[in-house]
């Protein structure tokens, strides 16, 4: 009876084990799949992308003076009674390019921007890093990405550095988002 029982187990045990190995193959089929998929997908998404990036404006200049560029726009600002936003980014960011069309190509947006601010691209890329102006104002790309916001008051003092990732929406901004961070921080009376 023991060698019937035992004989019995080994069988029902091979039996389980073969199953968990087919199963297993059948898995693995599915994982290089989904693999190759995934693979497809995501350079079909990055070939997107380096075709949008080609298309959208550039606005960010690697050879600029920033720490020029920002005194002068600091003296124009006084002058004008307006806040600086600073958009921090580069010309390598889709995320960047994407807000920077966004907002040239939206009026209200646009006429919120032109009435109350001076818009400056600062960059930041291999070519020029910026790190004397950055480093100035606690390097806000480091901790939340690009591109990042900051905001001067007229006088070229800090007010509110800005994460873009709360402003996004699907693959790009959202109206509402966008038009309450720029008016939250319009120069005050």
């Amino acid at each position: 009876m023991k060698k019937i029982s035992l004989i019995a187990f080994l069988g029902l045990s091979f039996l389980a084990f073969s199953q968990k190995v087919s199963n297993t193959s059948a898995d693995k089929t599915k994982s290089s799949k989904a693999l190759i998929t995934k693979a497809g997908s995501d350079a079909e998404a990055k070939k997107r992308s380096v075709e949008e990036k080609a298309k959208l404006p550039k606005p960010y200049d690697p050879k600029a003076d920033a720490e020029a560029d920002l005194t002068k726009l600091i003296a124009q600002a006084k002058e004008e009674g307006k806040n600086i936003i600073i958009q921090a980014g580069g010309n390598w960011c889709i995320w960047c390019l994407r807000f920077n069309q966004y907002v040239q190509t939206t009026p209200e947006l646009k006429g919120i921007v032109d009435a109350n601010y001076l818009y400056y691209h600062l960059n930041y890329s291999p070519d020029n890093k910026n790190e004397k102006v950055f480093a100035q104002y606690g390097n806000p790309g480091e901790k939340f990405g690009y591109p990042v916001f900051i905001v001067l008051d007229k006088d070229g003092n800090m007010i509110h550095i800005q994460r873009s990732d709360v402003l996004e929406e699907g693959k790009g901004y959202s109206f509402e988002k966008v038009k309450n961070f720029f008016n939250e921080w319009t120069p005050k009376s």
